[in-house]
């Protein structure tokens, strides 16, 4: 199935925006410090297995802190070609050191109010957005109570996306996000953990859907430092079963032989990395796996012009014949199959 031209809906009224710096004429923009809280140290980016200096074992406080800004480019590539782009990549980027052979897996559960609030903001593209989740980077089926997982917000600020997140053990994590409890927290942290129970009532935000898929990791070295591009395939998800370790069936959100290729950097994409995207004719793609989700499970209109499967070619292209009109459109195909995970 695919996903034509996204139905327009007027969003709920959002914050007003955060000021974004931009650079003179001809240069790229910088990029805005992050708010409400002060940047943590620490990579903050790959999966994490390690705890407190306590043996390892996550104690149920919080943990240390992480905000971080940058932007994100999307590609939708098929397994050939990431793999033809992975082995360009290794010439002048790292493996990431949390990233083994093959990849690791990452776990989300995304919260949005009853009308999906978060969903329809992403859709109509506002320029400021943001969305609530808890993360989960490695082996699923190990989760305990005390595993670390990470309860994040992220928004997007112009075309600037910032990140602000805790490292908390799960049971402490599903304290404060399901049972909207003031869990405990060091002074530093007490903004955050605020924002995200406020955040929580104030629009009574509740478990929506769940995402996950096996990420390669790649990370600049020298001049690049800084340059992240991840390849996420076998990108599934749920609408329901809801805790993080569930042993449920999932959809693909988009077809199996398919991978989300996105390059993150903090100020600038290096011009070696756009002459490479260029060369094998990538397209920039809006895709969100949070979106997909809520659509492949029928939560929201998946287009305005309801075009059947049969309608829409391989290249997903639209065809003439479906709703008067023939283009590339903003969506990408979903695949049906049920998997487990």
């Amino acid at each position: 199935m695919l996903f034509p031209l996204r139905r327009r809906r007027a969003a709920p009224a959002p914050p007003p925006p955060e000021p974004a710096t931009t650079a003179p004429t001809g240069g790229a923009p910088t990029v805005p410090p992050p708010t409400a809280v002060p940047a943590g140290t620490g990579p903050g980016t790959g999966p994490s297995t390690a705890g407190p200096a306590d043996g390892g074992r996550a104690t149920r406080t919080a943990g240390k802190l992480h905000a971080f800004n940058r932007y994100e480019i999307k590609y939708l590539v098929d397994t050939t070609t990431a793999t033809r782009i992975r082995d360009r990549l290794a010439e002048r980027l790292d493996r990431d050191a949390h990233s083994p052979v093959g990849g690791y897996g990452v776990w989300s559960l995304y919260y949005d109010t009853p009308d999906l609030r978060f969903y329809w903001e992403k859709i109509e593209g506002l320029r400021f957005r943001r969305k609530l989740r808890v993360r989960h980077y490695g082996d699923r089926t190990a989760i305990t109570d005390d595993t670390p997982v990470f309860v994040e917000i992220k928004q997007r600020v112009n075309r600037v996306t910032q990140k602000r997140r805790v490292q908390l053990p799960y049971l402490t994590a599903r304290e404060l996000c399901d049972g909207r409890a003031l869990v405990e927290h060091s002074p530093a942290q007490r903004a955050f953990v605020e924002e995200v129970v406020e955040l929580i009532c104030r629009l009574n935000l509740q478990p929506t859907a769940m995402t996950g898929y096996q990420r390669e990791a790649l990370v600049g070295r020298d001049a690049d430092l800084g340059l992240r591009v991840t390849f996420d395939r076998r990108v599934r998800g749920r609408d329901r079963d809801f805790h993080l370790g569930a042993e449920s069936t999932n959809r693909f959100l988009i077809p199996p032989h398919m991978t989300i290729m996105e390059v993150k950097a903090n100020e600038r994409v290096p011009y070696w990395l756009t002459d490479i995207t260029a060369s094998m004719n990538l397209q920039v793609v809006r895709v969100s796996k949070y979106c997909q989700s809520i659509e492949v499970h029928g939560k929201a209109p998946r287009s305005a012009f309801h075009v059947r499967e049969e309608d829409v070619a391989e290249d997903l292209t639209i065809r003439s014949d479906a709703g008067g009109r023939t283009g590339r459109h903003r969506g990408i195909p979903s695949h049906p199959d049920r998997v487990k995970a």
